[in-house]
């Protein structure tokens, strides 16, 4: 499996799609927002790619500045997913995780997700998502990405948000304790990149 630093200038329509899709309207940033934050926040925006396809070609082309042209493109590549993380020194906000629909189910969410926890060493995680507590018409996917996450080491911290009529839940991977406060103090860090102005006011 390959990876590739994803900006602005590399984002392709497939990345868009899927972002667009994976996830509820109501819990997206808008892509131009998006692609805003990426260039002025430290975030890490990883897409994924099926590393031996693409190193069968490499093999296959004849001119190597070919290749070396192509590494860090995302075009004509088998894209299986991405990941969104927001790095904090006393843990990593894992903002958004998302593999392509017809690959879900054949174990690239694990292999990313493995990748993901190898590359930050060990160090704690937490990410947001839609609570099992709550009655809703997604139940059984809400269950089963609960017990992915459980399966990879998180945990429940029964800290709890709603948004829009969604209850999120915070979960947690590696050593300490996440609180609301610790939720209030992120939210007032990304105000000050998503809406500058009204921070500044208060």
């Amino acid at each position: 499996m390959k990876t590739i630093r994803i900006t602005a200038a590399n984002a392709d329509e497939k990345i868009k799609q899927l972002y667009e899709t994976a996830f509820p309207e109501d819990e997206q940033i808008p892509w131009d927002d998006l692609m805003r934050l990426v260039g002025e926040m430290p975030l890490d925006f990883t897409a994924y790619y099926d590393g031996e396809v693409m190193e069968q070609r490499e093999h296959n082309q004849s001119c190597l500045n070919f290749v070396e042209s192509r590494q860090n493109s995302t075009e004509s590549q088998d894209f299986i997913g991405f990941t969104i993380v927001y790095p904090r020194k006393s843990f990593n906000w894992l903002w958004y995780f998302a593999v392509s629909k017809e690959l879900r189910g054949k174990g690239y969410g694990q292999q990313i997700l493995t990748k993901l926890i190898e590359r930050y060493e060990d160090q704690p995680f937490v990410l947001d998502m839609e609570s099992t507590t709550q009655v809703c018409d997604n139940l059984e996917r809400r269950k089963q990405r609960r017990t992915f996450y459980l399966r990879n080491g998180f945990r429940d911290t029964n800290v709890y948000r709603t948004y829009n009529d969604i209850t999120m839940t915070i979960m947690m991977r590696g050593e300490g304790t996440f609180t609301m406060q610790d939720w209030d103090d992120i939210i007032h860090e990304l105000q000050q990149f998503w809406w500058p102005d009204d921070v500044k006011e208060k």
